[in-house]
This record gives C-alpha cells, sequence and structure tokens, in this order.
C-alpha cells in the first residue's frame, strides 16, 4: 500500500491524514445536511463539530506528549512525528474529549441533545469509514496473516509503514481495514436513510452506538492482536471491551426511547386534549 500519498518537495504528506481529513470535511457537509433534517440549528452543528474535532486532537496529542516525555526533551524534533503515532487508547481519548466538548457545547448553546445527537450519528459513520481507509494505506491497525492465495488480501511493501505503523513487510494480510471501513459507510447509509423516518429523538444516536459497536467487534477478529490488550486469556481485546460497552450503551438508549408514550408529537397531541376538554 502506500503510507505516503505525495510529496511537496522534502515535505511528505501521509495518505492517513490526507484520508482523514478528506472524511472529516465529508463528515461535516454530512452535517449540515442532517442537522435540516432534524430541524436543529446547522450552523451551531458546525460550531459543535468543530469544537468537538480540535478537542480530540488536542487530547490525543497531549497524551502522547504525557507519554513520551522524557524522549522529547532530548529530541523535541520527534514532536513532529507523534503525528503517525495511532493506538486504540489515542482513539478512545479523542472520542471522550471530543463528547465531553459537544455535550457542553449542546448545553451552552440550547441544542436539544436527542435530535443533536441523531444529525450527528451518520456523519460520524461516514467518517469513520475514511479514517479506516487512511489506515489502510498506511499500514496503521493491520490484520492478520492471510493465506497467500486470498485474492483480497494486503501486502505493505514501503519501509514507511513498518516504520510509522509497524506493519510486517512482505506478508499478506487480512486488509481489516477495508472490512471496517465498508461497515461504517453501511452503517452511515442505514442511517441516513432511517433518519427521517426514525421513531422519536435519540433512536439514530442509540442505534449508532449498537452499529459502531459490532463493527469494532467483528472487525477485530482480523486485527493484529499487538499492543491491543487481552482480557479472559486473549478471548477479548481491549477494543473489543469498548464494543461491547458501545452495544449496551445503545441498547439501553433505545429500551429508554421506548419506554416512554409512542406519540411522535406529545405538543401537538396536548393541544387536542386540551381542546377535547
Amino acid at each position: 500500500m502506500h503510507p505516503v500519498l505525495f510529496h511537496i518537495g522534502r515535505v511528505l504528506i501521509p495518505s492517513y491524514g490526507a484520508v482523514s481529513a478528506l472524511g472529516v470535511l465529508l463528515a461535516l457537509a454530512f452535517a449540515q445536511r442532517t442537522a435540516r433534517i432534524v430541524d436543529i440549528d446547522a450552523g451551531k452543528v458546525w460550531n459543535l463539530s468543530i469544537l468537538g474535532l480540535f478537542a480530540a486532537l488536542a487530547a490525543t496529542r497531549l497524551l502522547l506528549v504525557a507519554a513520551n516525555l522524557t524522549a522529547l526533551r532530548h529530541h523535541p524534533g520527534w514532536l513532529l512525528g507523534l503525528a503517525m503515532v495511532h493506538h486504540p487508547l489515542l482513539a478512545a481519548a479523542g472520542a471522550l474529549a471530543a463528547a465531553a466538548s459537544a455535550v457542553w457545547y449542546a448545553r451552552r448553546a440550547g441544542l436539544p441533545f436527542p435530535p443533536t445527537a441523531d444529525a450527528l450519528a451518520p456523519p460520524i459513520a461516514l467518517g469513520l469509514a475514511f479514517e479506516q481507509l487512511g489506515a489502510l494505506a498506511a499500514g496503521s491497525g493491520f490484520g492478520t496473516d492471510a493465506d497467500p492465495g486470498l485474492a483480497w488480501a494486503v501486502t505493505y511493501t514501503n519501509p514507511l509503514a513498518a516504520i510509522w505503523s509497524g506493519a510486517p513487510l512482505g506478508v499478506p494480510l487480512h486488509p481489516v481495514q477495508a472490512y471496517a471501513a465498508l461497515a461504517f459507510l453501511a452503517l452511515a447509509l442505514l442511517l441516513f436513510v432511517w433518519l427521517p423516518v426514525r421513531c422519536r429523538p435519540g433512536d439514530i444516536a442509540g442505534l449508532w452506538l449498537m452499529g459502531t459497536g459490532i463493527a469494532i467487534y467483528l472487525t477485530e477478529f482480523w486485527r493484529d492482536p499487538e499492543g491491543r490488550g487481552s482480557l479472559l486469556s486473549g478471548a477479548i481485546d481491549g477494543p473489543q471491551i469498548g464494543a461491547v460497552l458501545l452495544v449496551l450503551a445503545g441498547a439501553l438508549a433505545l429500551r429508554e426511547r421506548k419506554s416512554g408514550p409512542l406519540d411522535r408529537h406529545p405538543a401537538g397531541a396536548a393541544g387536542e386534549n386540551r381542546g377535547a376538554a
């Protein structure tokens, strides 16, 4: 694959960063569309998305600096190389920072939380699909060894894939990043189609939680386990534990939503009841 997309003089443009950035731009544009579908302020959703993005980037960079502080004191130039480091713990830290900043801004801006979460769910799934495509090109989060006869196996030969991501060179691997990208892309499409006909606010967000958890859990079976943690003698790894929590959170969100009245327009119903009285 191609960890470097192209060169500008001596400057390398990593495929991972470029493809992920494209996914972010598409997700931001997509969020404007989904915000209008659920009838909330698209401008505020844009601000919320930008704030969440920068919070995630800041959290991951600060965590990397803290973990490598001793080495960076002796080699400050290595700070530029931290952008090439990818790890499940970094993804979790970035997601938590983005979620916390989004909740804070939503409350401050007066955005209704369930519809806002619904509007963000399909764009986030789309962004995750592009992030995995970038990881496929870079060799990040590479898969397990594949049968040499597997028609869609990938083989990394560029030394930068090994240096930046630890991908083995010259070995056929399962393109697990492509598996995940397809799963997230299908999830984004499903959520977008379902968005206008959702039963009540919050359902799409609950489905996103469950769908994302299922996609992560299943694709982890084809990812190389190095550095991903394990539990129960290797029966489940760190990302799969997080995936189970996502599925449980999604199921809880959907259950709470369905426990109330099924009327989609409570205000109108209340008006009718008052008129009847």
